[in-house]
């Protein structure tokens, strides 16, 4: 699904993503990990088309999107979260799903008040499927600015999710939680994976990434150090020594 060809992002002098081969298959779940600043982020945002490539190609679906625009590679199924929450703080719960949605009538030029005003009852089922999914149907007509963090966690994947992606980037989507929320955030990817969804997960707990990846990758230092399963990854001694520490 998502084919990476040394892809490289540079800033001056720093390579914070240097020659980086990366594949996604279809309903997969990848992890990406690594040291803070081995370019993990930096990878997704050049996915997403947020950086422009210093070189290489980025294709999705057999298509190149290199040179394509951001919102054309979400038309295209290319949804994420981030690692700052980039919620929109003075909308309602509902209202921040409902404007992330990737309809049909937007699609067709009408626009987002066409949409509003029209109030197509699938749009409004859609909206209130994914805040049952992430546990906030209860909580759909508070400002978002109000949540409780582990709440705007869930929050920005249910928006993520609005826009029906086939590849969903989680770019460290269990920070700040609690351990009962990366319990009930691992159940949730997982599901979305049985519901078809491709995942290229980016974060720090290992207990997650461990728990839900089928192949890990390993960045460091803008390049892939390590890749391999769950197990081959814990036992390769280059991540030890970069990223879990130790021999």
């Amino acid at each position: 699904m998502l084919d990476l060809r040394q892809v490289a992002r540079h800033f001056g002098g720093v390579r914070a993503v240097d020659g980086l081969e990366l594949t996604v298959g279809d309903g997969e779940i990848v992890g990406l990990i690594g040291p803070n600043g081995s370019g993990k982020s930096t990878t997704v945002n050049l996915i997403t088309g947020v950086f422009p490539l210093t070189s290489g190609a980025v294709f999705f679906r057999g298509q190149e999107i290199s040179d394509l625009a951001t919102h054309r590679r979400l038309r295209m199924g290319i949804a994420r979260t981030f690692q700052n929450i980039r919620l929109f703080g003075q909308l309602t719960v509902w209202q921040n799903v409902w404007v992330a949605q990737n309809s049909q009538e937007d699609r067709a030029g009408r626009g987002f008040f066409a949409r509003w005003l029209g109030g197509q009852a699938h749009a409004r089922d859609e909206i209130a499927r994914l805040l049952e999914f992430g546990g906030l149907a209860h909580k759909q007509d508070e400002l978002a600015a109000n949540l409780a963090f582990g709440e705007q966690r869930r929050l920005e994947l249910a928006r993520a999710l609005a826009a029906k992606p086939k590849l969903l980037l989680l770019d460290e989507p269990a920070a700040g939680m609690n351990s009962e929320e990366i319990g009930q955030l691992r159940e949730r990817i997982l599901s979305l994976r049985q519901r078809g969804v491709t995942i290229l997960l980016i974060e720090h707990v290992m207990e997650l990434v461990m728990g839900v990846a089928d192949r890990i990758v390993v960045l460091n230092f803008g390049q892939k150090i390590a890749e391999g399963s769950p197990a081959e990854v814990q036992a390769d001694p280059l991540v030890r020594r970069a990223y879990l520490g130790g021999e």
